[in-house]
């Protein structure tokens, strides 16, 4: 196999493994918005439906959900410009996926030598790098798709030739317009103390310490870069506080007030998609993306026994207290309440089984990393290295996505007018000051204002 062709295979399995990841978060990110709606507001939420008398806390909803958005009717008004309205959820959707291109998940898979050559039919040994597209440009792609974003938005609203639809539009596109600027401006400052704007060194800067975290980088400069971006996240993603332009108290449903089924269903996900992005972009600017704290992918390969006896021992702990969890609903009142055949009864068998085989296989993960077996193996090594990483980046995005939804369900919605406010009277001139404050850091020594990088210099 010549190097090309490996090349174009890779690039293809890291495409569809990105798009993998990110519609795999979507459908858990739809059960936990409404079982973290139901707890902020004091409900059971989400919890009848089942499938052989598994509910699994509700997340057999989300599937109910996809089969009746696929096969429901889908209404065309006959008053809409069809080909743009047709066009809009598509470009929406689109946009929210290939931004995630540029987000790296890993530093890379090194393929032994002997591999390489025996297997392969190369010359030499080969590095994978786990990112889609590793640009020069990597923020600036991410701003630049963002930006594209509000197209589909404006296209619905105006194409659908109805006056609550087109407000929405409209809103849609000041809103993105003014908080682009805050968004980007904060991203300036970053970039101008790690002299980059490719993500991939900017990885390797932050696994040289945690100190070199964007939050952390030369205070305040890190952290009020940070505020601004994520809040300028949240207006980008349309959610509330900033979920004007489908405000359906005033809108009906703003811009995708006439879409129905499948159409509906793709606006849908690219919210919840544009939220998986968000947070990857700001777990990967702000606290280090895949690298593990204080443990930089070098120390994890030199260390990886010890690595794998803490994630067996660690994930086999937390697996046996899900198991006792389980095991304990067995008396819960609800259960009482159902007739002796009902099969829901299973339930909490099903997941004692379950957790239990999982923390049996963590010590059994622990075993494999006290033994010593992984010395030979180089490949698995990085493997493992590999999984590790991309598991720390998946936990700081759902951290991030968490937030997106405890937010949603604590604040009430801004009026417009202070919508506009906030992004223009406050924020763009706070981004302002902070790339001021951020140039004197670059110019002078950077000891005086707050620390240099540690273990690398932009």
């Amino acid at each position: 196999m010549s190097e090309t062709t490996l090349t174009v295979i890779l690039a293809l399995v890291k495409c569809i493994f990105a798009l993998a990841l990110v519609m795999q978060i979507v459908p858990l990110l739809i059960w936990a918005e409404r079982k973290g709606a139901a707890y902020i507001q004091d409900r059971p939420g989400p919890n009848r439906a089942s499938i052989l008398g598994i509910r699994a806390a509700g997340l057999v909803h989300t599937l109910p959900d996809v089969i009746k958005l696929i096969t429901k009717e889908d209404v065309e008004p006959g008053h809409v410009y069809k080909p743009l309205w047709a066009l809009a959820p598509v470009v929406a959707m689109t946009i929210s996926l290939i931004t995630f291109a540029v987000v790296p998940w890993g530093d890379q898979i090194l393929i032994p030598a002997d591999i390489a050559t025996g297997v392969l039919g190369l010359q030499d040994a080969y590095a994978i790098q786990l990112q889609v597209a590793d640009i020069n440009g990597g923020v600036l792609y991410v701003l630049a798709m963002t930006s594209l974003g509000v197209y589909g938005i404006m296209l619905a609203g105006w194409s659908s030739n109805n006056k609550f639809s087109l407000l929405g539009g409209l809103r849609s596109s000041a809103q993105m317009v003014s908080y682009e600027l805050a968004m980007g401006l904060a991203l300036v400052a970053i970039f101008m103390v790690y002299g980059t704007v490719q993500l991939d060194d900017i990885m390797q800067i932050q696994g040289q310490s945690i100190r070199n975290w964007g939050v952390l980088l030369a205070p305040p400069v890190g952290v009020v870069s940070f505020v601004l971006f994520w809040v300028s996240a949240f207006a980008e993603c349309n959610r509330n506080p900033f979920d004007l332009p489908e405000s359906e108290a005033e809108l009906v449903a703003g811009y995708h007030t006439e879409y129905s089924s499948l159409r509906f269903a793709l606006f849908f996900m690219a919210e919840y998609a544009n939220m998986i992005v968000a947070s990857a972009v700001t777990a990967t600017l702000f606290f280090g993306g895949y690298n593990v704290p204080f443990v930089n992918g070098e120390a994890l390969r030199s260390n990886i026994g010890l690595v794998l006896i803490v994630l067996g021992l660690g994930g086999a702990v937390a697996f046996s207290g899900a198991s006792a969890l389980a095991f304990g609903r067995r008396n819960r009142k609800f259960y009482s309440a159902l007739p002796a055949g009902d099969p829901r009864h299973r339930e909490w068998k099903f997941f004692t089984a379950a957790w239990g085989a999982a923390a049996l296989a963590h010590l059994a993960l622990a075993g494999l990393g006290g033994s010593g077996m992984l010395a030979d193996l180089p490949l698995l090594t990085e493997i493992i290295v590999m999984v590790t990483q991309l598991n720390m980046l998946v936990i700081k995005i759902l951290i991030g996505c968490w937030m997106f939804i405890w937010v949603r369900w604590t604040l009430p919605r801004f009026r417009y007018d202070q919508l506009m406010d906030l992004g223009w009277k406050y924020m763009l001139p706070i981004a302002l000051a902070n790339i001021a404050y951020a140039a004197l850091f670059v110019l002078f020594d950077a000891n005086v204002l707050g620390g240099a990088l540690y273990g690398a210099v932009p």
